[in-house]
């Protein structure tokens, strides 16, 4: 089921959206649908709370590290063998 949304804007932002819909080859109203659609991926799906709560359980863990070089020949290796 689809829905209206009316949306009040001055005429600068019009004139500006309707010359960027035309730049991409779109209507006005699938220009604003897809930078909508864009508009909502970018949204953090966790809050910022969530977000603290999940690197300060991480950081409770060890994990083995090594030298970022050390690590790079040991990935290469596996992948190619010794060279």
């Amino acid at each position: 089921m689809s829905h209206r949304l009316q949306v009040l804007l001055d005429e600068s932002e019009i004139t500006a959206i309707r010359a960027a819909a035309r730049r991409h080859r779109l209507t006005v109203s699938e220009y604003v649908r897809q930078a909508l659609r864009d508009a909502r991926r970018e949204e953090p799906v966790a809050g910022t709370a969530r977000k603290l709560t999940v690197v300060r359980e991480a950081s409770e863990h060890a994990f083995p590290t090594a030298d970022p070089e050390a690590m790079e020949r040991e990935i290469v290796e596996a992948y190619l063998g010794d060279p």
